[in-house]
């Protein structure tokens, strides 16, 4: 009987995951994120980064974004949540 793997012994050319795979920003997100390819985990922190230099969290409900001119080219309305906000996203990633 084969002994499974331990990490370590995987092989090299193991798959990478969802959030590590290097995607192209659309037009509209680069002006955000810049127009580097990123992985998905690493956009997402860069416009929770932009939400809150630009001060755009709803002060009475933090869950709520108040999107300003790029932000609504992003989620295509004025306000969204932040567990809306990864849809709109992968809208404008490939």
């Amino acid at each position: 009987m084969a002994k499974a793997a331990t990490p370590a012994e995987k092989p090299a050319g193991k798959k990478m995951d969802a959030l590590q795979k290097p995607l192209t920003p659309s037009p509209e997100l680069a002006v955000i994120v810049g127009a580097d390819m990123l992985p998905r985990g690493q956009v997402v922190s860069k416009v929770w980064d932009y939400i809150r230099a630009h001060n755009l969290q709803n002060p009475a409900d933090k869950r709520e974004i108040l999107a300003d001119e790029a932000l609504k080219k992003v989620f295509g309305k004025d306000k969204a949540t932040m567990f809306e906000m990864n849809k709109y996203l992968a809208q404008h990633l490939k």
